[in-house]
């Protein structure tokens, strides 16, 4: 995995963001850093997330976001969990979101809207829908296993998804919400 595509600053995305896990995460995502960006730990530098599009249009005109609510008007709302964890074989650990289809299929009408931002720069054109919890160099097989423990005493908050996040990076390398598009709309 290159990564080029993250190496740039500035980036836009469109995201799940589910604050409601950032107590529960915080164990993992507090230690985490980003090979990228090593000066901030994953909790300052993002809230806790599913993406959906990275990276997105670089400057969002209101035709973007009018594309975006089009689209994600067909989707509905409903309920989010986050039951099990895993790797990528780079060792990044994630809790997998669900329902994983209902997931993967918003994410793909995302795409489908924009054919010109191919999801991590190109480089994963059919990601796994997750959340990070430690990155690939805090990550494997012990944070997963810790990961699996936890949930296993304690569910994570089931959330209810009811719209997408517009986000874009600050020149400090912190992610900040700037727009948001309601599901069923």
């Amino acid at each position: 995995m290159s990564d080029d595509w993250a190496a740039r600053r500035g980036l836009t995305a469109i995201l799940i963001t589910v604050p409601e896990l950032a107590a529960y995460t915080h164990r993992w995502r507090s230690v985490s850093r980003s090979r990228l960006r090593p000066q901030v730990a994953l909790t300052e530098l993002i809230p806790p997330h599913v993406s959906v599009l990275v990276p997105w249009v670089a400057e969002p005109a209101d035709a973007d976001v009018e594309r975006l609510t089009a689209a994600l008007a067909k989707v509905e709302p409903f309920e989010l969990s986050f039951p099990t964890a895993g790797q990528f074989p780079n060792g990044t650990a994630w809790l997998r979101p669900e329902p994983f289809d209902t997931v993967r299929s918003l994410v793909q009408t995302v795409y489908e809207v924009f054919p010109e931002c191919p999801p991590y720069g190109g480089e994963f054109l059919d990601p796994h829908p997750h959340l990070t919890i430690a990155s690939s160099t805090e990550g494997g097989p012990t944070v997963v296993a810790e990961a699996q423990a936890a949930l296993a005493e304690v569910a994570a908050p089931v959330v209810r998804l009811t719209e997408v996040g517009l986000w874009r990076e600050g020149a400090d390398s912190v992610w900040r919400q700037f727009g948001a598009v309601p599901l069923g709309a």
